[in-house]
């Protein structure tokens, strides 16, 4: 983590010593949370639309922290410990991560797209961990405030960071990447994720592209070759000059695609065109996570990690929770847990793993709302209904509103009371427990706001 005297911090966030603070004092670490303050630490007073960290500045001093900023519009200034004045805590915060970041001899990934960033994060440091020392982005940092903190993390010794960017509208990547200054960008894919904000997948391609705004001139971008609206959008946007670009996606028109794939009870076995005689595994199931895991294996191949040292890193990745997240009910019952979040292209690929995967008496699919889809929000969830099919998966259970439009659709190709929408998400508890048999399996996908993974515990607690 960063560690800096108050006159340097000083410096870097262009602030005044309001009380006349020995400027030889240490400053360990950041944080925005007295909740979770360490001795030491800087603390970043955050504005919010209900709350203002400046109400919490003397108890996150009683709590150790080292100095607090204090936005200049705040007066008067607190007495009686040390206070760096700012124009806006949330633009020093960020001033101070990108100092920081300039100081540091570390390599950057940055990584966004519509789906997928975050599973294709800790594949890729999973990989560069078999060489390098690694830092990634922890949870959902992944913001105009998770990125800097995540910055202000990264030990000076650090030799690689992988920083997943996330956004709520346009611009908002370009910031980030203005920040790290990545010196490879990768886009996963371009999906129906803020369409509402957007209008459209254009729009969010061109956001998603901002991420090459701050990538080093020379540096690599690492992009979906399926989707065609990289191509047409990349000689319109803002790029570093002599930008090297490589392609991973499922054809072989891409620089990498998969030319054999085979799914276990756990995981995926797979092969590639450009590395014949190599066979890769992941504890991770679906060919879309195949695909994520060609974006990492290109980016790791880039930074120098040998081909043993990709299957081993691969072999042993950890994925952040909610994301196909395999589980085991007491009964026996098996549990997919997709419950961090959805859009169509998501769920599509959630319901083309659960009609693939072989050996499992029952499938039983539980879909909830996918949000944030604007105007076209009924459409998308009819087209998501039209998908299911009795053929492949043999219970469909909807919780949300909008999911309405998927039973409407999927009822037609199943038997009667194979296909149902429910209330509440103890109803659909008590119907999978009705219903499964050890032998079966259950995938749960919605968007996060849904939070059906509160079917994924009860089902857990309830199984016998």
């Amino acid at each position: 983590m960063i560690r800096r005297t108050l006159s340097q911090i000083l410096e870097m966030v262009s602030g005044t010593n309001a009380n006349g603070t020995n400027e030889a004092l240490s400053i360990s670490g950041v944080s925005k949370d007295t909740r979770t303050i360490q001795p030491g630490n800087l603390y970043i007073p955050i504005i919010g639309e209900n709350f203002d960290g400046h109400n919490f500045a003397e108890e996150a001093m009683r709590r150790g922290a080292a100095a607090v900023l204090w936005q200049d519009d705040h007066k008067p200034a607190p007495n009686g410990f040390p206070v760096i004045i700012v124009d806006d805590a949330l633009l020093a915060l960020q001033r101070l991560a990108f100092a920081y970041r300039q100081q540091l001899k570390v390599r950057i990934i940055g990584i966004t797209g519509s789906n997928g960033k975050t599973t294709t994060k800790d594949l890729l440091a999973s990989l560069l961990k078999t060489t390098y020392k690694v830092h990634k982005t922890s949870g959902n940092l992944n913001g105009d405030i998770g990125l800097p903190l995540t910055i202000l993390e990264i030990s000076e010794d650090t030799e690689m960071a992988v920083l997943e960017m996330g956004m709520r509208g346009r611009y908002e990547i370009e910031l980030l990447s203005r920040i790290a200054l990545p010196e490879v960008a990768v886009v996963t894919n371009i999906g129906e994720a803020h369409i509402q904000l957007l209008g459209s997948r254009e729009e969010i391609a061109k956001a998603k592209l901002e991420i090459l705004s701050g990538l080093k001139e020379g540096g690599l971008f690492v992009y979906n070759g399926d989707e065609p609206l990289i191509e047409q959008l990349l000689p319109h946007v803002a790029k570093p000059e002599g930008m090297l670009r490589f392609r991973f996606g499922t054809s072989d028109s891409s620089d990498i695609y998969p030319s054999g794939l085979m799914m276990d009870e756990v995981g995926t076995h797979f092969t590639i065109e450009a590395t014949s005689g190599v066979s890769y595994y992941i504890p991770i199931l679906g060919q879309h996570n195949v695909i994520n895991a060609l974006a990492a294996i290109a980016v790791s191949k880039y930074m120098g990690v040998s081909d043993a040292d990709v299957v081993k890193g691969l072999k042993s990745v950890r994925l952040t929770g909610m994301r196909i997240e395999q589980l085991r009910a007491p009964s026996g019952l098996t549990i997919l847990n997709d419950t961090y979040n959805a859009s169509p292209t998501s769920t599509k690929a959630a319901i083309e793993l659960l009609q693939q995967l072989e050996g499992y008496r029952h499938k039983i699919i539980v879909l909830g709302d996918m949000l944030e889809l604007g105007d076209r929000e009924n459409e998308y969830h009819e087209e998501i209904g039209k998908l299911l099919s009795s053929e492949q998966l043999d219970y469909v259970y909807a919780y949300g509103p909008l999911s309405r439009e998927m039973v409407k659709a999927a009822e037609k190709r199943f038997n009667p009371g194979k296909v149902k929408w429910f209330e509440t998400k103890a109803e659909i508890v008590r119907e999978i427990l009705r219903v499964t048999e050890p032998e079966d399996i259950v995938l749960v996908k919605a968007s996060r706001g849904m939070k059906l993974e509160e079917v994924v515990n009860g089902l857990l607690e309830l199984s016998s």
